[in-house]
């Protein structure tokens, strides 16, 4: 496991799982009804952007932007409805094919030594709780690169989703997620779609629930209490994911807006991207910008993520916070990170 662990952080935890050619039936839509599922969000203008001195660089400098009106799915993508594309098209998830090395490669720097073979075989990071505080530097500490882990065994090969049908699916990649909206006839939100959707019709709030504090907000979403990674009070009753639907809906109706998983965005992640929106004034619809900017990790292409997860904190990421950013390398994968659709009108 330390040999694991080691090698996970020389990567940047291993969080790019590239690998060949998705493996397709003959291609089948979605049967479901239009907008089955799905709220209709209204058109309006808002000031997108950090609003709390939690907020970190990458939330500024606020700025205008106008959104359509659109469809958006009540609740994140469960397994059973990714079950359902499965079925359909025979699709494998990026945590279920062996890593290419030769690819992944070149997201790393030059001189990286390739690992173990174990260590490119299928699987996914899996989320371990810690014994005592750690470094919360060092990601290390409480991801495990788990062999066998995907949407089908969220904690290893060992594990199941037989009892939790109505869960949201987690261990998907940007690719995965972009595939399942495309077959579902839907498409993945842009950030500010997502942002503007989360406020639930209230500019002025912080969290998707409004503006309870975090140690009052128990019941209000499913997030990390106590302090992370190691003593979690499970105040609201979950360790890992809830079923979708536990927690009351925002203002639109929209349910596990904060916590939960974290749900992935159309977007490309850039660091500067709202410095670039801003001189440009009230910008309608934006798509997010047309590079990848994380000087960070700068060879890895990246996409932005929303909503925190039941792993978020005060003391960690503050993800359930509405303005908040996250990004991961569009292929990589864990056990707290799933998505919902959007729809045009």
């Amino acid at each position: 496991m330390k040999k694991t662990l080691f090698l996970i952080g020389i990567f940047n935890l291993c969080f790019l799982f590239l690998v060949g050619c998705t493996s397709l039936k003959k291609e089948q839509k979605s049967n479901s009804s239009p907008h089955e599922g799905m709220v209709l969000i209204p058109s309006g203008t808002f000031t997108m952007g950090g609003r709390s001195t939690q907020a970190y660089a990458d939330e500024f400098p606020n700025h205008e932007v106008s959104i359509s009106s659109f469809y958006m799915d009540s609740h994140e993508v469960t397994n059973q409805e990714f079950k359902l594309f499965v079925n359909a098209t025979g699709y494998k998830t990026i945590a279920e094919r062996d890593i290419d090395w030769e690819e992944m490669k070149k997201t790393l720097a030059p001189g990286v030594t390739k690992p173990h073979d174990s260590l490119l075989k299928a699987g996914s990071l899996v989320f371990k709780q810690t014994e005592a505080p750690v470094n919360l530097e060092d990601y290390s500490q409480w991801w495990s690169w788990t062999t066998g882990a995907n949407w089908q065994h969220p904690e290893g090969p060992e594990s199941s989703i037989a009892n939790r049908m109505n869960h949201p699916v987690v261990h998907i990649a940007w690719d995965d997620a972009n595939a399942y909206a495309k077959w579902a006839n839907k498409r993945l939100p842009t950030e500010a779609e997502w942002e503007w959707a989360a406020q639930g019709g209230n500019s002025e709030q912080i969290y998707p629930w409004g503006n309870t504090t975090v140690e009052k907000a128990f019941d209000l979403a499913n997030f990390w209490q106590g302090v992370f990674p190691y003593n979690n009070r499970l105040l609201d009753g979950h360790f890992g994911t809830a079923p979708v639907t536990s927690f009351p809906a925002n203002g639109y109706g929209l349910y596990e807006m904060a916590g939960n998983v974290w749900e992935w965005c159309q977007d490309k992640y850039d660091y500067k991207a709202y410095n670039i929106q801003k001189r440009k004034g009230t910008v309608k619809n934006p798509k997010g910008p047309k590079q990848y900017n994380d000087p960070r990790e700068p060879l890895s292409p990246k996409h932005v993520m929303r909503g925190g997860s039941f792993l978020c904190n005060d003391s960690y990421c503050s993800g359930y916070r509405v303005s908040r950013r996250m990004s991961s390398s569009r292929d990589s994968s864990f056990n707290h990170t799933g998505f919902r659709c959007v729809q045009d009108l």
